[in-house]
C-alpha cells in the first residue's frame, strides 16, 4: 500500500505574516508588568472595536486572542482585506489571573506598521484607547535583570565549595 501526501490549498481571508528582513524588521514586544482588564472592561473594549471593525468602515478587527490593527477598512472582493495593510495586533489570554479577566501580554508591530511609524506603545494607546484605558507608560519597557548570582556562577565554572 503507498500513501501520497497532499498538500492542503489554504487560502487565508484575513491576512498572512511575512519574515522580517533587516530592512524593515517586525517589531513584538511583552508587556511587563501585563496589563490585566476586568470582565466590563474587556467587553467595552471589544464592543468600541466591533463598532469600529475593518468591514465596518474602521481600522479594528477584535478576535478572541486579541485586537488587529489595520490601516483602513477592509475593501478586497468577498470580504478581504484587498489595499489594507495589516499594522500589528494587540494579545491578550482570557480569564487570567482569575475568571472574567483578560490579560495584555504582547503587542505586535508589522513590518507595515513599523514603516508607517507605528511604535508598541502606539499601538496599546490606540487599541486601549478604544474602551477608555490609558496605557501604563512602562508596561513595554523590561527591568534590568537582576545581577547574576555569584555563587552560582563559581559552580558553573567547576568551581567547588
Amino acid at each position: 500500500m503507498t500513501f501520497t501526501r497532499v498538500e492542503p490549498d489554504i487560502k487565508h481571508r484575513s491576512f498572512r505574516l511575512t519574515r522580517p528582513s533587516a530592512a524593515s524588521p517586525s517589531i513584538a514586544t511583552q508587556v511587563r508588568p501585563a496589563i490585566v482588564l476586568p470582565d466590563r472592561g474587556a467587553r467595552a473594549l471589544l464592543a468600541a472595536a466591533e463598532r469600529q471593525d475593518v468591514s465596518r468602515g474602521g481600522c479594528f478587527s477584535a478576535g478572541p486572542a486579541g485586537i488587529q490593527v489595520w490601516s483602513g477598512p477592509w475593501n478586497g472582493l468577498l470580504g478581504r482585506h484587498g489595499d489594507a495593510q495589516h499594522l500589528g495586533s494587540v494579545d491578550w489570554s482570557y480569564d487570567t489571573p482569575t475568571r472574567h479577566y483578560i490579560t495584555v501580554y504582547r503587542v505586535l508591530v508589522t513590518t507595515q506598521g513599523n514603516e508607517g511609524g507605528e511604535t508598541p506603545q502606539s499601538l496599546l494607546d490606540r487599541v486601549l484607547a478604544l474602551a477608555g484605558v490609558e496605557a501604563p507608560r512602562d508596561a513595554l519597557s523590561l527591568p534590568v535583570p537582576p545581577p547574576r548570582d555569584p555563587f552560582r556562577s563559581d559552580l558553573r565554572a567547576g568551581g567547588g565549595y
